[in-house]
């Protein structure tokens, strides 16, 4: 039998430095979280101060994403969940949704060649439902390019809702239980996870929320069950990968304890300590 070579492993580029030579934080890599879901807030209101259409505020977006995507693979981020559409936002004005449907498209188109570059797997999480076909083209098309990238996973949730996402996969489930394919008794955490959108998502770490709001707006909410909450006041095209990098330092300073508790009771002050109120 003849052996055939292996193929060499594919070389990544490293995304471009930040204009700044601005450098992530030595953080153990322990330490960095493994996923961060990003919920892109304020481009229309920084747009409007600015004197400026809401959709100028998506545009200059874009490059946030990008520089933020860069940044995330920098630091050793393992998977990336951007908030581009909800199925919420289908509520907006029709103008506005039909300028974000099709610069979706475009920056779809123009950067999957260097998130591939990158090695970054590009994933589709969301509702077919609603959604343009052009756009379900160009993802599928960015899906397909880049499925074999393995440093980091970039997940562009676009027509996507956490209660959709619960329910849809609720739904499968009770169907498949009355076809006899599962049985009601083996459902459980692990069953309902099998059923969302993306079954191979890791739970989130780290939750970032931009342009001063404090809420998770529907957003992951089964993988976000013990995510830690980061709420920055910067509109998302003020923020950048430095901002993201403040956030996993954050992130690397909290004690995460997923239900359970530690007793640290304080050692009683010695009679040094003490003072004549004691």
């Amino acid at each position: 039998m003849v052996s055939r070579p292996t193929a060499a492993p594919k070389a990544y580029q490293d995304p471009p430095a930040h204009p700044s030579g601005a450098r992530p934080p030595a953080l153990d890599p322990a330490a960095v979280p493994a996923h961060v879901a990003v919920v892109m807030d304020g481009n229309g209101r920084w747009a409007n101060r600015r004197g400026l259409p809401r959709t100028e505020g998506h545009r200059v977006g874009e490059a946030t994403l990008m520089d933020v995507a860069a940044g995330a693979v920098e630091i050793g981020v393992k998977e990336l969940s951007a908030y581009a559409f909800s199925t919420e936002n289908w509520k907006r004005s029709p103008a506005e949704v039909r300028f974000i449907m099709g610069f979706a498209r475009a920056t779809l188109r123009r950067q999957r060649d260097e998130l591939n570059d990158w090695g970054v797997r590009v994933r589709w999480v969301g509702r077919t439902p609603r959604l343009w076909k052009s756009v379900l083209s160009e993802l599928r098309a960015a899906e397909e390019l880049t499925a074999g990238n393995t440093r980091m996973t970039l997940n562009m949730c676009i027509n996507y809702g956490g209660r959709a996402e619960i329910a849809d996969a609720a739904s499968a489930i009770a169907a498949d239980v009355a076809a006899g394919r599962l049985k009601a008794s083996a459902v459980n955490e692990t069953t309902v996870s099998r059923y969302l959108y993306a079954p191979g998502m890791r739970d989130v770490d780290l939750f970032i929320r931009t342009g001063g709001e404090q809420r998770t707006s529907n957003f992951l909410m089964w993988e976000s069950a013990y995510a830690e909450l980061y709420f920055s006041d910067l509109a998302w095209p003020d923020f950048d990968r430095r901002e993201l990098w403040k956030a996993c330092a954050a992130y690397a300073g909290r004690e995460r304890r997923f239900g359970t508790a530690v007793d640290r009771v304080a050692a009683p002050a010695s009679p040094a300590e003490g003072t004549a109120q004691d």
